[in-house]
């Protein structure tokens, strides 16, 4: 049976705000000169991707590891062009459904991010996210999602038990870890799926 919630916690990469990694390589094979599918083979989501979501190195120490495992010789500004490439815009609806929901509960984001496009999201989709009290980051926090002291942390500032916490993420992993730490959590992909999963609790 379903606990009673006290606040609503958004991811918002594939949530709230559309992306698609594919068009960063794209900007990027653009400037290179080189096929796509060179760089696909060539980037992970590796200890340096992760340690630049907790904030433990910045955009320019990342970018070079990057150019040095895609093996290209970008300029900054043509790294973090084709790193902001991943936005494409808000998710068809989901606006309209924080408006409807921001006056019957608390809503909160919390995002794997970095500064660079934290920098970006946060004014080009400044009126998607008002409806949130408060956007957590990853790179703030010094932590990210799975990791339990980054739900740990979150549920902290929000002050609601965890288990009065519903998560709302389009990464399973993301799911389980949030569950693992206590939190309630739903793995969401559209606007559509969003409503239903908070169809039990908002009637």
């Amino acid at each position: 049976m379903t606990r009673r919630i006290e606040a609503l916690l958004f991811d918002l990469g594939g949530v709230v705000i559309e992306i698609d990694f594919h068009r960063v390589f794209a900007a990027w094979a653009g400037h290179a000169g080189v096929p796509v599918s060179e760089l696909q083979k060539r980037f992970a989501f590796d200890a340096a991707y992760q340690r630049h979501e907790r904030g433990e190195i910045a955009a320019v120490a990342y970018f070079g590891a990057v150019r040095g495992a895609l093996g290209v010789s970008l300029s900054d500004a043509q790294m973090e062009q084709g790193w902001n490439a991943i936005f494409i815009g808000e998710m068809p609806g989901v606006a309209q459904l924080l408006a409807g929901l921001a006056p019957r509960l608390p809503l909160y984001a919390f995002s794997n991010s970095n500064a660079t496009h934290r920098a970006f999201w946060q004014t080009r989709y400044a009126r998607t996210l008002a409806p949130f009290r408060d956007v957590f980051v990853s790179c703030d926090l010094g932590a990210r999602k799975p990791e339990a002291r980054a739900y740990e942390q979150v549920a902290a500032a929000v002050g609601a038990p965890s288990s009065r916490i519903l998560l709302l993420d389009d990464t399973e992993e993301n799911v389980l870890g949030a569950r693992r730490a206590g939190m309630q959590a739903e793995c969401v992909r559209s606007a559509a799926e969003i409503a239903g999963a908070l169809a039990p609790l908002l009637p």
